[in-house]
């Protein structure tokens, strides 16, 4: 039989409930309770401030990997995995996935995949624990969705850009680039290094061929759109931009391929297989 009394309820609690408090124990059913009730730390952008390890970028960048050894490990006897997942305006139509999953692909060059990801590595701890990881993943994925919108957009039917895979996380990446300059600005301090690191990696498409631009424009609009409404949401407005504000833009994003979509000749369509 217990003598001992919990200090907040005042029930016996035997050994095996009692938790250490500031004064005497508590029983588990208390320390359980005031844990319910005790409210999360927020940043000031609304986001649950964690401590450890970014686990969504962290998670990515698995993802990204472990998907980039698949396309080595497959390119010479079967290519299927990239052709399985990358974009092309003609194909994304018939399967829409491929408009987040290319995202998830990199050219088989290390360099490609090295530059994107040390970039994410960059920026995407620091808007993880500034948005939070609910946030930080809608930022992330329509980011990626907006930088192959943005190559339909900017794609021909009629020429050969029609037809050409994309991949790569850029579309994503400068999705961070472009929602960090906001975030900057609302705490008081200089964005100027991102936006040079924006215009220089604009600019390589003149001199470096084979770099899907209209995905870097995609994606940096997106993220430039979700970083504003975050970063400058009222506090007590927080929470409803947080799901509101990705649910208009994802509204967009859908709204804007099917409209590309209609104005193609269905005979164009038709000759999509990439």
């Amino acid at each position: 039989m217990s003598y001992v009394r919990c200090q907040r309820c005042g029930r016996p609690a035997c050994p095996e409930c009692q938790r250490p408090a500031a004064v005497g124990v508590q029983c588990v059913d208390c320390v359980a309770e005031a844990q319910r009730n005790t409210r999360s730390v927020r940043t000031v952008f609304g986001g649950t401030a964690r401590g450890g390890r970014p686990v969504v970028t962290l998670t990515i960048i698995g993802l990204c990997a472990v998907s980039w050894i698949l396309q080595l490990t497959t390119q010479q006897l079967d290519p299927s995995w990239t052709q399985r997942w990358a974009f092309s305006p003609a194909i994304g139509q018939a399967e829409p996935w491929r408009f987040l999953t290319a995202a998830f692909l990199h050219s088989t060059t290390p360099l490609h995949i090295l530059f994107n990801m040390y970039a994410l590595w960059l920026v995407g701890p620091f808007l993880e624990q500034a948005f939070g990881r609910g946030r930080f993943v809608a930022l992330y994925v329509l980011a990626a969705v907006g930088g192959q919108v943005g190559v339909l957009l900017l794609a021909d039917p009629l020429q050969e850009s029609w037809y050409v895979g994309v991949v790569g996380a850029s579309g994503a990446v400068f999705g961070l680039f472009g929602a960090i300059i906001p975030v900057l600005r609302r705490l008081g301090r200089n964005a100027g290094q991102i936006v040079v690191l924006i215009a220089i990696n604009m600019a390589l498409p003149l001199f470096v061929p084979n770099i899907a631009w209209q995905a870097h424009i995609g994606g940096l609009v997106v993220g430039l759109v979700l970083g504003a409404g975050f970063a400058l949401a009222p506090r007590e407005r927080q929470r409803l931009v947080g799901w509101a504000l990705p649910t208009a833009v994802g509204v967009v994003l859908v709204a804007a391929a099917v409209w590309k979509y209609s104005t193609v000749p269905t005979a164009a369509g038709l000759l999509g297989l990439f």
